[in-house]
């Protein structure tokens, strides 16, 4: 078994319904490998956080540039790293087969397909081609050696559509399709969460969001991984305004207590 074969069967091997596996999304390689040097078992990109590096929003990456960072984050650490790539960066399912070959290529354990068009007037791929682009990914990414791994999202919840019973009825279709891992990020109460846990069979994702249910209730829930997307590069983004505008407007230096914990975690990581 190659190494990257190893790493996709570890990762979906550690998506366990009770005992979530919590996969924080790095946005280049330093950052992936403090995170590795944290202790996490594996990690994910990030399309917003990867978009800021490049003073750019989400969205406005190409697949090339998307792929190129992958492959980056794949090779600062040993860990099973899970891309995220928007909705492939194609309408048509031909073409997110051909990004998922492109992700297959970067060594990554797995990638995620959004039902997103990209488009705000019309958010959401109707039912039938949404199942066949996720079908078309599952058969790019189970045809070889590597069983990469699959995580179909529905975006309902981040679009305005706070249907839950629409989306379960979306992610049922996704797993009929042969997703190994089911995600509708958005999606925030327990009572909801529970309803798809109860009615999935394939591990289920749920992204921290303000007002989600802290780990150990998600744990109770049946939830079997946690992500943050971009929170965590925001949050390093956060950090540095307030610094530069401590620096800017009062003129002293209280960020240098917080650099200092962030340079030692530095030496520890890329030592």
């Amino acid at each position: 078994m190659s190494g990257q074969a190893e790493k996709a069967e570890r990762f979906l091997a550690r998506h366990r319904p009770g005992d979530p596996l919590l996969l924080p999304n790095a946005w280049d390689a330093g950052s992936a490998k403090l995170l590795a040097a944290v202790g996490f078992e594996a990690l994910a990109t990030t399309s917003s956080g990867h978009a800021a590096t490049l003073g750019q929003l989400d969205g406005t990456v190409t697949r090339e540039q998307a792929l190129a960072h992958a492959e980056q984050i794949v090779r600062a650490t040993d860990l099973p790293v899970s891309a995220d790539l928007e909705n492939c960066y194609a309408d048509d399912p031909d073409g997110v087969a051909e990004t998922v070959r492109g992700a297959l290529a970067t060594g990554l354990a797995g990638c995620s397909i959004e039902d997103f068009t990209g488009e705000l007037d019309d958010p959401i791929y109707p039912r039938e081609l949404a199942h066949e682009r996720v079908a078309s990914a599952v058969a790019a990414a189970h045809g070889g050696e590597v069983q990469f791994v699959i995580t179909a999202r529905c975006e309902n919840y981040l679009r305005g559509r706070t249907d839950i019973e629409d989306t379960l009825s979306r992610l049922l279709a996704y797993q009929e399709a042969g997703a190994d891992v089911l995600y509708a990020p958005g999606v925030r109460s327990s009572e909801d969460i529970g309803r798809l846990t109860s009615a999935l069979e394939r591990p289920l994702n749920v992204l921290t969001v303000p007002g989600a249910p802290a780990v150990a209730e998600l744990s109770e829930l049946g939830v079997a991984r946690i992500s943050v997307g971009g929170a965590f590069a925001f949050n390093a983004l956060g950090a540095l305004v307030e610094a530069a505008q401590e620096l800017r407007e009062r003129g002293t230096y209280g960020f240098l207590e917080r650099s200092a914990g962030g340079i030692r975690a530095a030496r520890d990581a890329f030592g």
